[in-house]
């Protein structure tokens, strides 16, 4: 038992009749094109994580920033009375 009750043999009959239809040279190219738009697909995930962490680190350093010139501003006014 295979697939949702397709055995192994009507598989091989069903991939048979495709290598029959389309050749393998087209075969091949379909499978080379379909690796390559994974393969970008998986480069534009990749730099879409990276991106959101350096958008994260320049966020955290911003908020750091301010915190550390509301900081300084209080104590200014605290001088000043």
């Amino acid at each position: 038992m295979g697939f949702g009750g397709i055995s192994i043999w009507q598989l091989l009959i069903i991939l048979a009749i495709i290598v029959l239809l389309f050749g393998t040279k087209k075969l091949r190219g379909i499978g080379s094109d379909l690796g390559n738009a994974v393969k970008g697909f998986k480069n534009a995930v990749a730099e879409d994580e990276e991106e959101k962490k350096s958008d994260k680190a320049e966020n955290k350093e911003q908020l750091t920033d301010q915190a550390t010139q509301a900081k300084t501003a209080s104590e200014k006014e605290k001088d000043k009375v």
